[in-house]
């Protein structure tokens, strides 16, 4: 796991090079100190750390240069998965753009799946290949990154992208989004989203809509081969973009 802040997810009493190796000894004590050892330094210049980093403790380092020895620690030990919580949230976005960029090179390189949790649609977009949008802790909409970005099924998945600034939509009509979030304690009856809904019935009121797979023909898309599977859970989903 990569977690959203570089520096109280580093235990400041430790090394970097104790740091990066820690998930070997929890994952692989059977390995020897020279092969720790080999991880460590072969992690580091993975995410471009120099050597002389690995004697120092993380409050030496800048918050990108802390991110990059979170994401070392998290290839240590090879892993084929990573879930990464808001992993650039606490950085400035020149920085942001480095440790992103960085990330999309180790996926490339290596073949790992991440599970990439963030509020930012522009870095979302940048780094998804699929897009599940959640709303008070259940999804909504699972879809093709493109498919989503530009056709919506959700009133909530609208919502959010209606909110992106964009030059080339000035002057639209937008519906002003009613109402505060729900707590997740206690959810409303039915579809959690309903009291904010232009669309709400008294079935979004009464009956909690399942997610469900709908077809998505994406563009160039000609035939049923051509289609891709997308989900939405909602009694009415939208249509069209600009509907």
């Amino acid at each position: 796991m990569i977690f959203q802040d570089p520096y109280s997810s580093l235990n400041p009493r430790m090394r970097i090079a104790e740091i990066i190796a820690e998930p070997l000894a929890t994952l692989h004590p059977e390995l020897p100190k020279e092969a720790v050892a080999a991880r460590v330094r072969e992690a580091a210049d993975l995410v471009r750390l120099p050597a002389e980093a690995l004697t120092k403790f993380p409050h030496q380092f800048s918050g990108g240069q802390r991110q990059r020895i979170s994401i070392a620690r998290a290839l240590a030990a090879r892993p084929q998965f990573l879930i990464c919580d808001e992993p650039t949230s606490a950085l400035d976005v020149s920085v942001q753009a480095q440790v992103l960029n960085l990330m999309k090179e180790l996926q490339l390189e290596f073949g790992i799946t991440y599970l990439f949790i963030s509020h930012n649609l522009a870095v979302v977009h940048h780094m998804s290949d699929r897009v599940g949008v959640m709303y008070l802790g259940r999804l909504v909409e699972l879809a093709p990154r493109d498919a989503l970005f530009s056709d919506p099924k959700h009133p909530y998945s609208r919502m959010l992208l209606d909110a992106i600034p964009h030059l080339k939509e000035t002057g639209r009509a937008r519906t002003p989004v009613r109402g505060e979030v729900p707590s997740p304690l206690k959810p409303p009856s039915g579809c959690a989203f309903h009291p904010r809904c232009p669309r709400a019935t008294a079935k979004c009121r009464t009956e909690t809509p399942r997610l469900s797979p709908v077809v998505f023909l994406p563009p160039g898309g000609s035939s049923v081969e051509d289609t891709e599977k997308r989900f939405v859970a909602c009694h009415f989903p939208l249509d069209g973009r600009k509907a």
